[in-house]
């Protein structure tokens, strides 16, 4: 399946919608590399083994019309000392420490039964927290950039359309002028987070205005900081998310091409990337004409060798290029 249009899009996000409406149970393992490491995708496999030995539908992807359960690898949810953690939707359960031998009663209980398995989650002295968002942990958070990590399948294109996935692009490139998307960006006054702070609506125009055959979009995916796990939570757990991002710089500046630039180290971010591009490639959202619109830019994944002073940009560029990755003098802007 190719989407050739905004219209297209339009219309195929209303059908992944509707089917994820029909999912009326959604079992959300986390995927995230804390809680892989203890034990969830074994959680994920029993408890997908557990469903359809009970005859319920299992949906793993969207493309099914019948009602089921959906169950899922999400991103991280950010607990990960409660780990491997388990949310139930549409009650907003979240089950903590869960291992293999607890899965049966989570399916029994809650999804056969609509109960809550209490002893699997947070309490204080006798309080019992049933709903995630009301966890002290979670309570006070306002999650902008990771609203969807721990909340959707973080390997599905079709769940990240189903909740509005690509509509900025398509809003970009089928109504606004790269000038208007820059000013845009300029307004919201969005700035680089890797400590200089650069506003990035000046960035992105300075780009725009200098001419080029060939213009390149790069993402710092490096994070070098010992325990750093923020761009990783994002790679991992709504990699799409990113390539939308980066096809909008594309158009804003004139680029083609891009680069995301990632630790050797995050194993699970590279593979989770590497699916997100070759899913966007075949549906049309990267390659040539994008929506019909013109627009061609197309991704790719670097690997770096953990060299913390890559974090730098120019430093970053040239290991790129396959040099050593040494920063270099920037000229003084006039």
């Amino acid at each position: 399946m190719k989407i050739n249009s905004i219209k297209e899009l339009i219309d195929i996000s209303e059908r992944f919608k509707n089917s994820l409406d029909k999912q009326y149970k959604q079992v959300l393992v986390c995927g995230g590399t804390g809680c892989v490491a203890g034990g969830s995708l074994e959680v994920y496999a029993e408890i997908k083994r557990l469903i359809e030995e009970k005859g319920l539908l299992a949906k793993v992807e969207l493309y099914e019309e019948d009602k089921g359960i959906g169950i899922k690898k999400s991103g991280c949810h950010g607990f990960c000392e409660a780990g491997p953690l388990v949310r139930i939707e549409p009650d907003k359960f979240l089950y903590l420490k869960v291992k293999v031998e607890d899965c049966e009663e989570i399916v029994n209980s809650t999804l056969v039964e609509g109960k809550p398995v209490e002893r699997l989650m947070y309490n204080v002295g006798d309080k019992v927290y049933h709903e995630q968002e009301e966890i002290p942990f979670y309570k006070s958070q306002t999650r902008v950039v990771l609203e969807h990590c721990g909340h959707i399948d973080a390997e599905s294109i079709q769940e990240y359309i189903a909740y509005g996935g690509y509509q900025a692009l398509a809003k970009a490139i089928g109504t606004m002028t790269p000038e208007e998307v820059c000013k845009e960006i300029s307004d919201a006054s969005l700035r680089g987070r890797g400590g200089g702070g650069y506003p990035a609506g000046k960035k992105w125009s300075q780009v725009l205005s200098y001419s080029s055959d060939m213009k390149y979009v790069i993402c710092n995916g490096d994070e070098g900081d010992p325990g750093a796990f923020m761009d990783r939570s994002l790679m991992e757990g709504d990699p799409h998310n990113i390539i939308e991002g980066m096809a909008i710089a594309a158009y804003a500046t004139g680029a083609s091409e891009g680069y995301i630039y990632v630790r050797a180290e995050y194993p699970l971010a590279v593979a989770r990337l590497n699916k997100a591009i070759e899913q966007a490639r075949e549906i049309g959202l990267l390659g040539k004409n994008i929506l019909g619109t013109g627009l061609n830019f197309d991704l790719h994944v670097n690997q770096g060798a953990g060299a913390f002073v890559c974090g730098e940009g120019s430093a970053l560029i040239a290991s790129i290029e396959g040099e050593r990755g040494m920063p270099r003098v920037k000229a003084k802007e006039l």
